[in-house]
């Protein structure tokens, strides 16, 4: 089932995809017929070596290293598990000898079925990281918004199994540059440049023998505006690997446009991270349940200055019935920061059959019965796991076998240990020095706050989107009551019952193993860089902004005879009382003069 393409030609892309690399492979080494152009250089990530224009025509970040290594380690293992099913087994370099092993009861039954049926017609086969070969049963893949194309060419680099891989970029630079990258690797016959726009040639890929197997979408802001395009082409049980950079949005800044984008009120909470990746999700479900479709979330991550997800889309009008159950409205009081979660539907069991009915609540007063205040109400947003366990404890597994794969290697161990370590059935989740800051009083250490958690019966967990985050079933009055017996530790005057001896199980391994958790800032200015312009080029560059439109008040008037520079707006409107004793001018010709100019 695999094609050598050492000596073929690449054609172009059969599937509709716009323009295509039409470039004849070579070997694995770069082709020397492709040169660096005037002002190009090389940017080397993974295996992957990318020219790029250093008057920055196409968007570049990076920072971003760790998202393009988990992406890679993810596919790699959905991969794994999805051409078991066809008859293939995926191994690295360095697992030469490792056992496919499926998710679930029903994949291994289909896997064995498939077996069954091929015999000795179809043999099972090995796929490994070849650029060379082209598996027919592999995977296709789709990155809408593909840029340089680096992520595509370490995709056909890097990640076994591979059918083909289109990068798409609306910019026609882009899309050239992606070509001249895909020839300039060697995965021209593998790795294919469409110039289209991303949502018009995922909806052209809708019908079920076109869909892409991946899709991975990482604009520069916002995809809201390509998720319906994607949950229509992503195949059965495809992949779909989601970038928000939009925070500012979705952490609560404009809950307003955050409703409009994604179908979900964001409060500015502690939370707001993970409440974030929960939004993102809920905007998923929702689009895919007007097909008919629905989402299971693999893994869900909140770092540096973005939120990634990765869910699978499945088909079934049963299941879909599930999703209003799955969906809450979150309360949360504006004084202490207690919440709330109000789930949209109800489910329960009758028997063989399911019964569906309206949810009952609210689950609180009109004002908090700890503090008084009122309420805000946010969502609706995605109340179920945000991970799959036993998928992440597979990424974090092949990851800990090599860990010369990735340049971020430690990080993704550190974020990935932590989400395994994550209570599945709690959302959101609580920060010690806030709590410590609605009581007034010394903030406990994560230890004794945890231990106090743990010795009142409750469950407790460490969340990987905030460093003092405190994830636990427990009820906001126990929380409250531990925080009030706090402050009597510490010497005042309240009497309440709680034990803060810290306890071995309170220091999860993650931070025993003092891995590397959540990373310091890189660079300076290592944020989301500059946006790409429509017609090719980046705008200017962030600093040059800064120097613009920022830093006004470093030179402030101290003196205030300096002041009669400028107009006295009450004067203009006839209302300014002070005469001749005011600090701004009164001279109504030159007010005028400066209103006409």
């Amino acid at each position: 089932i695999f094609i050598n393409q050492k000596t073929a030609s690449a054609e172009s892309s059969a599937d509709g995809t716009g323009q295509s690399a039409t470039i004849s492979t070579g070997d694995q080494e770069k082709m020397p017929s492709v040169g660096l152009l005037p002002g190009e250089t090389v940017v080397k990530e993974g295996k992957a070596a990318i020219l790029f224009p250093s008057a920055n025509e196409v968007f570049y970040n990076p920072v971003q290293e760790f998202n393009r290594d988990l992406t890679c380690a993810v596919i790699t293992e959905f991969a794994r598990e999805l051409l078991a099913q066809r008859g293939v087994k995926v191994v690295l370099p360095s697992e030469q000898e490792r056992v496919v092993v499926s998710l679930s009861e029903e994949t291994n039954e289909a896997e064995a079925q498939t077996e069954e049926k091929n015999g000795s017609e179809e043999p099972a086969v090995t796929a490994c990281v070849s650029p060379n070969l082209l598996c027919q049963r592999g995977l296709r893949v789709l990155e809408g918004l593909a840029a340089s194309g680096l992520r595509s060419v370490r995709f056909a680099l890097e990640v076994p199994g591979l059918q083909s891989v289109t990068a798409n970029d609306f910019s026609a630079k882009a899309a050239a540059l992606i070509a001249r990258n895909a020839q300039y690797n060697g995965v021209s016959h593998l790795l294919h440049a469409s110039c289209r726009d991303a949502s018009m040639l995922m909806y052209d890929m809708r019908a079920k023998k076109d869909r892409y197997d991946v899709i991975d979408l990482d604009p520069y802001g916002s995809p809201a505006s390509f998720l319906d395009a994607a949950v229509q082409s992503v195949s059965e049980g495809g992949l779909l690997c989601i970038t928000c950079t939009d925070m500012a949005v979705m952490a609560g800044n404009s809950g307003e446009t955050c409703y409009s984008k994604y179908g979900s009120v964001s409060i500015k909470a502690k939370y707001c991270h993970e409440m974030a990746l929960r939004i993102i999700l809920h905007s998923l479900d929702q689009r895919a349940g007007v097909y008919q479709r629905y989402i299971q979330p693999l893994l869900s991550v909140s770092v540096d200055f973005y939120i990634r997800v990765f869910v699978r889309v499945f088909t079934g009008q049963a299941t879909v019935k599930n999703s209003a159950s799955k969906q809450a409205l979150v309360y949360n009081c504006v004084g202490c920061g207690a919440f709330h979660l109000q789930r949209m539907g109800r489910r329960t069991s009758n028997g063989k059959h399911m019964k569906y009915s309206a949810a009952t609540g609210p689950p609180v007063g009109p004002e908090c019965e700890h503090c008084g205040q009122r309420h805000q109400l946010g969502g609706p947003i995605w109340a179920e796991s945000i991970h799959d366990l036993e998928f992440v404890q597979k990424v974090l597994s092949a990851v800990l076998g090599n860990p010369c794969r990735f340049g971020t290697s430690k990080r993704i161990e550190g974020v990935l240990s932590m989400v395994t370590e994550e209570l599945e059935d709690v959302p959101l989740y609580y920060t010690v020095d806030n709590l410590s800051s609605t009581m007034h009083c010394n903030t406990p250490s994560l230890l004794q706050f945890r231990s106090a958690l743990l010795h009142a019966g409750h469950r407790v967990s460490l969340s990987h989107a905030c460093k003092n985050a405190i994830k636990t079933d427990a009820p906001p009055a126990a929380i409250w009551d531990i925080m009030r017996c706090w402050v009597n530790f510490t010497g005042e005057k309240e009497n309440f019952e709680a034990c803060f001896t810290v306890r071995e199980d309170a220091n999860p391994q993650s931070r025993k193993r003092h891995l590397t958790r959540f990373q310091e800032n890189p660079q300076a200015f290592w944020g989301p860089k500059a946006r790409a312009k429509a017609g090719g080029g980046i705008s200017a560059d962030l600093q040059d902004k800064r120097k613009k439109f920022q830093n006004k008040r470093k030179n402030q008037i101290t003196d205030s005879s300096q002041l009669k520079t400028f107009p006295c707006k009450k004067f203009k409107q006839g209302t300014c009382t002070h005469g001749d004793e005011c600090c701004y001018f009164h001279d109504s010709e030159q007010t005028n003069e400066q209103k006409t100019e």
